[in-house]
């Protein structure tokens, strides 16, 4: 289905959650940048918040995410604390002004807090900034999911969840660190549908150590047969000069990159052939999803959560190393637990860094955006002679057209869509060891 032109893959490229991302932002960038960005939303503008919960009951080896083992009551209440107190923060700024549509909850697992405490979060929210019912979306880890938590996740109102799954498979699922046999998956989900979820998530990962196809397909047709609405299918990322905890990771296990490309082409096949709408090339919905709806009317974005169907240009990040985004501003929170602690109890926002957003930088992250949430962008034809020359290798293997100043991706294209728009970032250059594989 995809031709295998090794030679684009070879340089590791970022996902695009933003532009310019995480790698650009400097020190340079503090509380006052936040605040400017705040006073500049306009009254009544519709925005997104991401809380950020960076504690889970286990660590996995293979996990990326800015967290630490939730094993001390006292670290779980102090960070409740300092969360709740940059959320009056916030809403003493703009909590007259702006309409709160989303509230997605993320880490690390919020599940790593008792449901009574995040059901708190959720009253706090809604009150400091008059929002009865905006739409609630959680990531949980299967491991620590119980009743209580789904009688919390119906009574609060939650519909929207995505469970970390990774593999159906338990002895890769012992090489990663994330044992979690399928009869738990089976009854988290079921529970889940009981507490109202109507968009349920699966994340998924090819690339792990000792996978093969075999055991790609076993996945897949286990998590079929739950009938997720959505599945994200995330090619593992072996960095382990970047993540120590990686180390325990068996790297001569580790799929070679043609294995991996067969491992996405193959999921990509049999998650189509079921009937799931791509979105990018690692999302898929059912049709009805709102994602997939989104999808077919063009309306697919692309924020730190992955491809969204939140059209919000405003998404402002809670707790330690969230990122808020503003259309000129990017900003993140201190990633230490201790220190957002220390600045949100001061009555400070605890933005440690950043980056202002150019018009430049603008223009070039709507085509990075466009490319990968629609496999088309306009090129204005006297801008960007250094993206064009870097697109030369694509064009000339045949994965792209241009019709005056409209580029397109060619079906055939998807697997190289991150290399693509690689071309248009600038600031990819260096420093290519902190990002993976683009397949």
């Amino acid at each position: 289905m995809w031709p295998y032109l090794p030679q684009l893959l070879a340089r590791p490229v970022p996902r695009y959650t933003s532009f310019p991302t995480a790698a650009e932002f400097h020190a340079g960038i503090g509380p006052a940048a936040m605040e400017a960005a705040l006073d500049a939303i306009a009254r009544d503008t519709a925005i997104s918040l991401y809380v950020h919960i960076p504690y889970c009951r286990e660590i996995c080896w293979y996990c990326g995410c800015n967290t630490g083992a939730a094993n001390r009551v006292a670290r779980l209440s102090a960070y409740l604390e300092a969360l709740a107190a940059e959320i009056d923060l916030l809403a003493v700024r703009i909590g007259g002004r702006v309409r709160i549509a989303r509230i997605a909850f993320g880490g690390g697992s919020p599940n790593a807090v008792a449901p009574a405490e995040l059901a708190a979060i959720v009253a706090r929210l809604r009150d400091r900034f008059d929002a009865p019912a905006p739409l609630l979306s959680i990531e949980l880890d299967p491991r620590s999911f119980d009743g209580g938590w789904m009688e919390m996740l119906a009574t609060t109102g939650f519909t929207r969840a995505s469970l970390g799954v990774q593999s159906f498979d338990p002895a890769v699922q012992a090489r990663i660190g994330r044992v979690q046999p399928a009869e738990l998956i089976a009854r988290v989900t079921r529970d889940l549908r009981t507490a109202g979820i109507t968009s349920l998530n699966f994340d998924l990962m090819y690339g792990l150590p000792g996978q093969d196809l075999d055991e790609l397909e076993a996945s897949l047709a286990a998590a079929l047969a739950l009938a997720p609405d959505r599945l994200a299918v995330f090619g593992y990322a072996h960095v382990p000069h970047l993540l120590p905890r990686q180390r325990r990771i068996d790297a001569d296990r580790l799929p070679d990159q043609y294995a991996r490309f067969r491992q996405a082409a193959f999921a990509h096949h049999l998650l189509s052939g079921a009937g799931y709408r791509p979105i990018g090339f690692d999302h898929f919905a059912r049709p009805g999803d709102p994602l997939a709806v989104a999808a077919e009317q063009g309306q697919v974005f692309r924020n730190f959560q992955g491809f969204t169907d939140d059209p919000a240009e405003v998404l402002i990040g809670l707790g330690a190393s969230a990122i808020s985004q503003f259309p000129g501003l990017l900003v993140q929170n201190d990633k230490s637990a201790g220190r957002y602690r220390m600045l949100a109890a001061a009555g400070r926002f605890p933005v440690e860094r950043g980056i202002v957003r150019s018009g430049e930088d603008q223009a070039r992250g709507r085509i990075i955006a466009d490319l990968l949430c629609r496999g088309e962008a306009r090129v204005p034809p006297s801008r960007f002679p250094d993206a064009r020359a870097g697109l030369a290798p694509f064009e000339t293997a045949g994965l792209l057209d241009w019709a005056g100043d409209r580029l397109t991706l060619r079906p055939e294209a998807l697997p190289y869509a991150r290399a693509i728009a690689a071309a248009f970032d600038p600031y990819r250059q260096q420093d290519v060891r902190r990002f993976s594989s683009a397949v």
